[in-house]
């Protein structure tokens, strides 16, 4: 089945990008971890496209949901990998500690992830509605939710793709 072997390929990636991220735990805890950055604007752009390919992805099986190509419980399991990858994207940037100029653009991006992963959250509440065999009409503050929070995380690119320092 296409859809089995979409969700499968979907789950390997995200697990291999969250694997890759989580890679800063296995260093010892008993030092203070920082990352040395020398181009701030090059790490940003870099997070900003793993941003995007964990947004493409949950909003293509966020579709299938919706349509019906993949089960609440397959779409649950990818939310929790992809929630996970967000919540490490974020952890980076707590510990990145940028220079002052820098910090705008940062704390704006951090901003959007964290309504990302909150999208993320709601989509998953709507896969379980969808399990449990709600209706559209019981599911509309929900969608609205979800619509809402795609459109706030999005604003907060634009305002730390507008902070960047020249």
């Amino acid at each position: 089945m296409a859809s089995k072997k979409g969700v499968i390929v979907t789950i390997t990636i995200l697990a291999v990008i969250t694997g890759a991220s989580f890679l800063i735990w296995v260093i010892p805890q008993d030092s203070e971890t920082t990352f040395v950055i020398s181009d701030y604007g090059n790490y940003l752009d870099g997070v900003k496209n793993i941003h995007e390919i964990l947004q493409e992805s949950i909003d293509i099986e966020y579709q299938n949901l919706r349509n019906g190509k993949i089960s609440p419980s397959d779409y649950i399991t990818i939310t929790e990998v992809t929630s996970s990858q967000v919540t490490s994207q974020i952890s980076e940037f707590v510990i990145s500690k940028p220079p002052e100029e820098w910090l705008p653009s940062y704390i704006s991006y951090m901003d959007a992830m964290k309504k990302f992963n909150s999208y993320i959250g709601e989509t998953k509440v709507l896969a379980n509605m969808i399990e449990k065999g709600r209706s559209e009409a019981e599911m509309v503050e929900t969608l609205e939710k979800i619509e809402s929070l795609k459109i706030e995380s999005s604003e907060y690119v634009k305002i730390s793709e507008e902070s960047k320092p020249n």
